[in-house]
């Protein structure tokens, strides 16, 4: 069987888990009390499950091991994948086990951002440990340069940080998960295409899990992921850029995972410095995000996760472009259509 039918039935298969599981999940939620109660900064109206990563993470797992037992853990020419290649994708699934836990530690105890950031440096700091580690950094007019010993901060950086990116955004019905399953998707795609299998496989995984998860969380939410689910996918985004993007020694590749992720990346960047200007905390919880201020500008729910998704779907066809995809030129040229069609739509509705 070709690779990458493996990879399609990887992402089928973490699909159907999770549309099967998820009412199941949500069923145990509202008998035990786990709901997110509206008020606050909260825009939904009445009580939601928040533990829609439990189905998320065991979709994806169940796929990966499915796979695993089918003998698809092999490269382009059918061969079985070496150790530190397969070690590649338990590492980054047992990193993602580690900061699902702490999601759902939060989801359940409510614990203090401290305690989390805590937690989760010394997640990401194991997931170094075992081979999850950033080797190249790209600085402008120069090209590729080892790190060395700074491969541990910045590593822990990446992840940590993709880990909270993804949480930030998870404002909005529907938008962490469609936004992930595209950038999953896309760098399943750009996996395939630079011959890193390992970061495919979890990929495939992640991307049928999310936009499996989107049949119920798309608005109106029937559930949420809580933050188990968005710190499980943040991590495992993050960790397939460093096991599979990054390790290709070009420049361009390097840059991928960044361009990739770049709107939860720019929207987290740009709340903390707005939050620093101002005075206020880093970690506490305000509304100024992308997501907040198009809400604020009048756009429902709908049109505002549209217009998210297609930059997330913009920026994801540049990287499969710069990656020299087979027709990733017509992807971007036609992702830059669909997006000036949403911005007109937005634009039209603020006038309106």
């Amino acid at each position: 069987m070709p690779h990458y039918m493996y990879h399609l039935i990887t992402l089928v298969i973490s699909t159907l888990v999770v549309l099967l599981m998820t009412p199941i999940i949500k069923k145990v939620g509202l008998k035990m009390g786990l709901v997110d109660n509206p008020g606050g900064r909260k825009i939904h109206q009445k009580p939601i499950v928040r533990l829609g990563g439990v189905s998320i993470f065991f979709g994806s797992l169940i796929a990966l091991l499915i796979v695993w037992w089918l003998g698809g853990f092999i490269d382009a020419s059918g061969n079985i994948l070496p150790p530190e290649k397969e070690f590649e994708i338990w590492g980054v699934t047992i990193g993602g086990l580690a900061f699902f836990m702490i999601g759902l530690a939060d989801d359940l105890f409510n614990l203090s951002p401290l305690l989390r950031l805590f937690m989760q440096i010394i997640a990401a700091s194991t997931a170094w440990i075992v081979g999850v580690q950033i080797e190249f950094l790209t600085i402008p007019f120069y090209g590729l340069v080892h790190i060395n010993i700074l491969s541990l901060p910045v590593t822990v950086i990446w992840l940590v940080g993709m880990a909270n990116a993804i949480n930030w955004i998870d404002g909005v019905d529907g938008l962490a998960a469609g936004v992930s399953g595209i950038a999953a998707f896309v760098m399943l795609i750009v996996s395939i295409f630079m011959d890193q299998p390992a970061a495919a496989l979890i990929a495939a995984a992640l991307a049928g899990a999310t936009l499996g998860f989107l049949r119920y969380n798309f608005n109106p939410a029937q559930i949420f992921m809580g933050d188990g689910g968005s710190y499980y996918i943040g991590f495992t985004l993050a960790g397939v850029g460093v096991i599979g993007l990054v390790k290709v020694t070009a420049v361009t590749s390097v840059l991928l995972p960044y361009l990739i992720l770049a709107v939860p990346i720019l929207d987290m960047s740009a709340v903390i410095l707005d939050r620093l200007r101002n005075g206020k905390s880093p970690f506490i919880a305000d509304k100024r995000h992308l997501h907040h201020r198009l809400l604020d500008a009048g756009l429902s729910q709908r049109l505002t996760v549209f217009f998210i998704y297609s930059l997330t779907l913009w920026v994801g066809s540049l990287a499969m472009a710069f990656s020299g995809v087979p027709s990733g030129t017509i992807y971007a040229f036609s992702a830059t259509g669909l997006l000036a069609y949403i911005s007109w739509k937005v634009w039209k509705h603020k006038q309106a």
